[in-house]
């Protein structure tokens, strides 16, 4: 369970929705660059893709241009992780020159947002999709998600990201957003 939500599935890949991935795909010049989080059923088709077992993405080096992230959402409990600790490389990547966009849901009173977004990041897009229909296993899953889901970009060029997001959802741009306690 995070942020106060329950697991409603033991599967943790989730792979992003193909109108999601080509956004992403032109937000990026046409080419998504890594794929820390990806599985073998997953549509990003990024350069790099990192897989478990053979590659774990949280501990791999992000070195890359262009990031798109679609993190486990619950936690993971044979490696110990959580989604805190995704959006941790996230930072580290962005602030080493990374291009970044992750699809997450949407939590922003989480420690994570607190940390990791408000301060850092330079946009978000609140998806309009009610219920964002994820593909499990090759096939799209007609319930849809269980909660809310945002993309969030970190980079220069936020104009980009609104005009390839905004027919998904309401673009904010966080320039100039001011949150007190946070780094």
């Amino acid at each position: 369970m995070t942020a106060g939500r329950r697991s409603v599935s033991t599967n943790k890949h989730w792979c992003t929705p193909p109108d999601i991935v080509e956004s992403v795909r032109r937000c990026f010049g046409g080419a998504i660059a890594l794929d820390p989080c990806s599985n073998a059923h997953s549509r990003v088709g990024a350069e790099t893709e990192y897989r478990l077992p053979e590659t774990d993405g949280l501990t791999a080096t992000w070195c890359h241009p262009t990031i798109f992230v679609n993190p486990p959402y619950g936690r993971d409990p044979e490696r110990g992780s959580r989604i805190l600790h995704w959006f941790s490389r996230i930072d580290d990547a962005a602030e080493r020159g990374s291009e970044v966009i992750a699809l997450v849901p949407v939590a922003t009173n989480t420690e994570h947002w607190k940390r990791y977004v408000y301060p850092r990041a330079r946009s978000i897009c609140f998806l309009f999709a009610t219920r964002l229909r994820f593909y499990i296993d090759g096939s799209e899953d007609p319930r849809g998600a269980p909660m809310s889901c945002a993309a969030i970009y970190w980079g220069p060029d936020d104009a980009v990201f609104a005009e390839e997001f905004s027919s998904h959802g309401a673009v904010v741009s966080l320039a100039g957003v001011q949150v007190p306690g946070c780094r």
